[in-house]
């Protein structure tokens, strides 16, 4: 599943795109290198109490807001956690995920015409 490192760093990316910041912006104005917000948004890293609060400000934002994950998740985000979801699937569940993508596929197609 998605750690909350990668949610809190999807998040943090999620909101700053929003206002139109690049990362080098962002990173500046929190006094922070490029490289290292970069690891923060990418899950690799995580911060202080200190910086959370900073980057909370300078998106225009709560610290409680960036914890919160009910936004439209990022694709690449639901990917691994499917990925993460198929790797503890045994060949029966395997099987009935098949099943039921392939279902729901064709029921899509249905509702397409």
């Amino acid at each position: 599943m998605t750690t909350l490192k990668k949610k809190l760093g999807a998040r943090i990316q999620y909101l700053r795109k929003q206002q139109k910041l690049t990362q080098e912006t962002l990173a500046e104005n929190i006094g922070m290198d490029t490289p290292n917000l970069s690891n923060i948004e990418c899950g690799k890293r995580f911060m202080t109490a200190e910086t959370l609060e900073k980057i909370a400000h300078a998106l225009n934002t709560t610290e409680r807001e960036l914890f919160n994950f009910n936004y439209k998740e990022p694709e690449k985000y639901m990917r691994a956690d499917i990925d993460d979801l198929l790797d503890m699937a045994d060949s029966e569940d395997l099987i009935f995920f098949s099943n039921v993508l392939k279902s729901y596929y064709q029921r899509k197609s249905r509702f397409k015409q």
